[in-house]
């Protein structure tokens, strides 16, 4: 599963509850990023990092996978 623009800027903007601690602490780092520097450029950036986490750890990340859909 590949992230798409928006669906890294809801993760952003909203709160959402993962059952993988280290998704969660990525998103939270994201969200600071993001919140110090909301340019395109940053956002870009953070899917980038989202994506390769996925992919990295696709056969735990089932659950999370649903959650992230729904946005």
């Amino acid at each position: 599963m590949k992230v798409t623009i928006q669906q890294t800027e809801k993760l952003l903007k909203e709160h959402q509850s993962f059952s993988q601690l280290g998704f969660s602490l990525l998103v939270t780092r994201l969200k600071t990023r993001y919140g110090q520097d909301p340019s395109q450029s940053t956002l870009q950036s953070c899917m980038s990092e989202i994506n390769v986490f996925l992919d990295k750890f696709a056969g735990i990340m089932s659950a999370d996978y649903a959650i992230i859909a729904k946005l």
